[in-house]
């Protein structure tokens, strides 16, 4: 297949594309060696898996011209916010999960069972960042300047940006702040491993001393030993 010829793709056959060459980069296949194989530039295939990252399996799917962003996304504003609240409610167990914090596999556990949606853990990081309950690109850099690479980064975080669900969400954009008096304010504390792990917890509450060690002591559970904890931010 030459390059042109790859342009000239049906959108279902270019998503086909996709899918096959971000399988193979997650594989372990170089992206030089992708892009020679399915005979599309090296910049195409870092933007696939870039995209898939950020957005799930929804980044292989084509978009058709006049449709509004909010109709692109796997849950509809009303599941959203039902999640949001959820996750502001309580801890994973409160909601009879079998997770001390928040992951995006607790997330997604969530979401399967209230909604028969079986969501990618990119597609929840994808929405963690869009409801501005995550800032993962913030959290990979805290956790590059830390002095001990094997330590968890813990941070507190309280997301301001303000957006409605069904408008597009731009860098300094997220969910929570358009619903500011619908989800009141919002805290969240995190911990993030040197793998990029992310486990956190939400609350309308500030996290003062007693709940920072409830949260190392569900962190210290859920990972099954005791971590060496990192104040990050």
């Amino acid at each position: 297949m030459t390059r042109q010829d790859a342009r000239s793709l049906s959108p279902e056959a270019l998503e086909v594309l996709r899918r096959r060459a971000v399988a193979a980069v997650e594989s372990g296949v170089s992206r030089s060696e992708v892009a020679r194989v399915f005979g599309v530039s090296r910049k195409a295939v870092g933007s696939w898996v870039l995209a898939y990252k950020r957005g799930g399996d929804n980044a292989f799917t084509p978009r058709t011209r006049g449709r509004r962003p909010g109709e692109q996304l796997a849950l509809t504003p009303m599941q959203q916010a039902w999640t949001v609240k959820k996750i502001i409610a309580g801890t994973p167990d409160d909601h009879g999960l079998p997770h001390q914090l928040w992951t995006r596999q607790a997330v997604a556990e969530l979401v399967l069972r209230e909604y028969d949606i079986l969501l990618a853990h990119g597609t929840i990081a994808h929405y963690l960042m869009r409801w501005g309950l995550l800032d993962e690109p913030r959290l990979t850099e805290m956790t590059r300047r830390r002095a001990d690479p094997e330590a968890i980064c813990l941070a507190s975080t309280r997301p301001r940006a303000r957006l409605d669900l069904s408008r597009p969400v731009g860098p300094r954009r997220n969910l929570l702040s358009g619903f500011g008096n619908y989800y009141g304010d919002v805290n969240v504390l995190l911990a993030m491993s040197n793998r990029g792990a992310v486990y956190f917890a939400a609350s309308n509450a500030p996290f003062d001393n007693a709940g920072t060690a409830d949260f190392l002591r569900r962190l210290t559970n859920q990972l099954g030993r005791t971590p060496n904890v990192v104040v990050c931010r």
